[in-house]
């Protein structure tokens, strides 16, 4: 009786906290919905025809491919650690996309991942998630960086040399820095030394880096040509490099910038709307496939990974492919 009520306790406490995550996505999703001018968003899709029969399938196969190719980049990272099931991959990835959808860069994935492995790995997956985004993120910098110096070389923009002086500077600084503390064998970062660290990431095997890359390589052409089909309903005069260029320069933007997650569409509309505006693009069109893009890769997934929130049990981790 005594082990009762703190066990009872405790299982209050973790359905407060699973509810707690639920609640805030749904608030999430309802503040974003509310800022729209519904009426006139579905009208604007159905004068142009957009959610179709046809559209609507290869959209939503699309965004399907988009979350399997990360599902599939999850359970290949986590691969070193635990050999987990693509059944248990899809679980992590939307409900820790469903606990990340109010934070800051979605950082809270950061924290959301790790619980759902034994205690002695978790600081472990957090490398693993540091690892699995900084390769989307290596793919996006190299598209992005193609796109905006087509994009800067086919409109003439004026660059502020003194400006990017600075800035690469400061970039060399930064990475002086970063590079010195690296070296540094006493410092700690969550309780574990540098040198773990390094031992640690020594022991992905290369394979395992090479696949992952690949994969955020195809997550991007998935993604990126879903934004092309959209924006090239609205405009089908538009050339097909040209749209890309557009959309590699917005998300490389986008992504460099530190930004609450509840303002990433706002934040994304913004930046595609100055980009298009040099293609002559309109911007309520711009506004709608930014607006459709977050439904579909987002809003969608964040609403079923509430059924993996709810559904996860913090006394049992998950069950894994034992290597044999």
């Amino acid at each position: 009786m005594q082990n009762a009520i703190p066990y009872k306790s405790k299982q209050f406490l973790t359905l407060l906290i699973k509810l707690s995550i639920v609640f805030g996505a749904c608030y999430f999703i309802y503040n974003r919905l509310h800022q729209l001018n519904i009426g006139t968003f579905w009208e604007a899709l159905q004068l142009n025809q957009i959610l179709s029969f046809k559209n609507s399938c290869i959209l939503l196969g699309l965004s399907a491919l988009n979350w399997f190719f990360e599902v599939l980049k999850w359970k290949v990272i986590t691969s070193p650690v635990k050999e987990i099931s693509l059944k248990m991959s899809l679980e992590q990835s939307l409900g820790s996309l469903t606990a990340s959808l109010f934070t800051p860069n979605r950082i809270g994935e950061y924290g959301a991942k790790p619980i759902y492995f034994e205690k002695k790995d978790r600081k472990k997956i957090v490398l693993i998630t540091l690892i699995n985004n900084m390769g989307q993120m290596l793919v996006t910098l190299f598209f992005g960086l193609l796109g905006i110096s087509f994009f800067i070389k086919s409109f003439q923009l004026t660059i502020i040399y003194s400006r990017l002086y600075i800035l690469i500077g400061l970039l060399t600084f930064i990475s002086a820095i970063i590079i010195f503390i690296l070296k540094q064998k006493r410092i700690k970062i969550g309780g574990v030394s540098l040198q773990r660290i390094k031992t640690f990431l020594k022991t992905i095997p290369r394979k395992v880096i090479t696949i992952n890359i690949a994969l955020a390589f195809l997550r991007y052409l998935i993604f990126s040509h879903q934004f092309y089909f959209l924006i090239s309903l609205f405009n089908p005069q538009i050339s097909y490099l040209e749209i890309m260029m557009g959309i590699t320069t917005i998300y490389l933007i986008s992504s460099v910038v530190p930004m609450l997650f509840i303002f990433d569409v706002i934040l994304k509309s913004s930046i595609a709307v100055w980009v298009f505006g040099y293609l002559n693009i309109n911007e309520f069109a711009v506004i709608t496939t930014i607006t459709l893009m977050w439904m579909l890769n987002f809003m969608i997934p964040g609403i079923l990974g509430s059924y993996f929130v709810l559904n996860f049990s913090f006394n049992h981790p998950p069950k894994v492919i034992n290597k044999s």
